[in-house]
């Protein structure tokens, strides 16, 4: 039987950037885990906020809507988002609907060494 729950788990790094990382499958079933821990994030001027998706395995239209709202609340509250880990399946969906224009990406080892420079500078 194959599982297909998510998971969505909040992280604020010593940098002050929230992450919230996302595994397993983003449907129309679960979505809601995502936009309700993307609606406790204090979106403010200047707060930087990541979606970690390295450990998506799954996203149907119903989870690019929910990436797109969260990135409305981004941008009305004057906070930076950036996707982190996107896998090239959904990085493919992105470019055919033209949201690789809208989003800011970054790999996941990217993030890795923001976190290890962070640490570093504490």
């Amino acid at each position: 039987m194959t599982d297909h729950s998510l998971t969505v788990t909040r992280e604020v790094r010593p940098s002050g950037a929230i992450v919230l990382a996302v595994a397993g499958e983003l449907d129309y079933g679960n979505a809601e885990r995502l936009t309700g821990a993307a609606d406790l994030v204090p979106f403010g001027e200047g707060t930087r906020v990541v979606l970690d998706l390295s450990r998506l395995t799954y996203c149907d239209s119903t989870g690019i809507t929910v990436f797109v709202h969260i990135h409305r609340r981004a941008v009305t509250g004057g906070s930076r988002l950036t996707l982190a880990g996107v896998g090239a399946d959904l990085m493919r969906v992105f470019r055919i609907v033209g949201l690789d224009q809208l989003f800011t990406f970054e790999a996941a080892d990217q993030r890795e060494a923001d976190a290890s420079r962070s640490r570093e500078d504490a």
